[in-house]
């Protein structure tokens, strides 16, 4: 059994009267107060596009691009894709709810204040990124790439996780606990995390691997 990750701020969107889109996303292209409902975007061009107190529900995303765009006060609901491009993007001040992604590419990304709730994501590489205030809730990840990212107060409750890489990873106040892990890459780069008893003794044979401990 999963324990409750530590108390931690998640996003409280409070949106204005939306605006039904129809449109398409487009480079560079500001969106603001708008409802996406049901949308087909799959393969469209949203780099560097600017969306601000936006809800998107039942939207399919399948290659939508989304490099360098700027994500604030938002949510995204069941939202369903086999791979999306978010690299170096901002994200402030979102939601994500019951989406279901393949490859998630947000690597160099930013993520203040974001929650992570129900869905499944098969890959999401967060190399190098930046998270701060975030919250994994009831959340299913097939492989989870945090190589060279920085967390800061970041829980995970009730996830499933296949396998986590944190090497060269640098933790600051991240709460494990949650998360049952099946496989793990980086040890060094737990420190800072909080995990269980239960979890110290399943990642003990990968931490005197890394010690170069001989368990005889």
């Amino acid at each position: 059994m999963t324990r409750r990750a530590q108390t931690l701020a998640a996003p409280r969107l409070s949106l204005p009267a939306l605006m039904p889109f129809d449109g398409a996303l487009e480079d560079e292209g500001d969106y603001e107060g708008l409802s996406f409902d049901g949308l087909d975007l799959s393969g469209q061009d949203g780099r560097h596009a600017r969306l601000m107190d936006c809800v998107l529900t039942g939207c399919r995303l399948d290659g939508t691009d989304l490099r360098h765009s700027h994500i604030a006060e938002s949510r995204f609901a069941e939202a369903n894709a086999g791979s999306l491009d978010a690299a170096s993007s901002s994200w402030r001040d979102v939601e994500l709810v019951g989406c279901r992604l393949g490859a998630v590419t947000a690597y160099a990304s930013t993520f203040t204040r974001v929650l992570v709730r129900g869905g499944k994501i098969d890959y999401l590489n967060l190399r190098d990124a930046s998270l701060v205030d975030v919250r994994f809730d009831g959340c299913v990840i097939g492989e989870l790439d945090l190589i060279g990212a920085k967390l800061q107060r970041v829980a995970f409750d009730d996830c499933r996780i296949g396998r986590l890489d944190v090497t060269r990873a640098t933790l600051t106040q991240v709460d494990l606990r949650g998360a049952d892990l099946s496989g793990l890459n980086g040890v060094a780069g737990l420190a800072g995390a909080t995990i269980s008893g239960d979890q110290l003794l399943e990642l003990a044979p990968a931490m005197a691997e890394h010690l170069g401990i001989v368990v005889d």
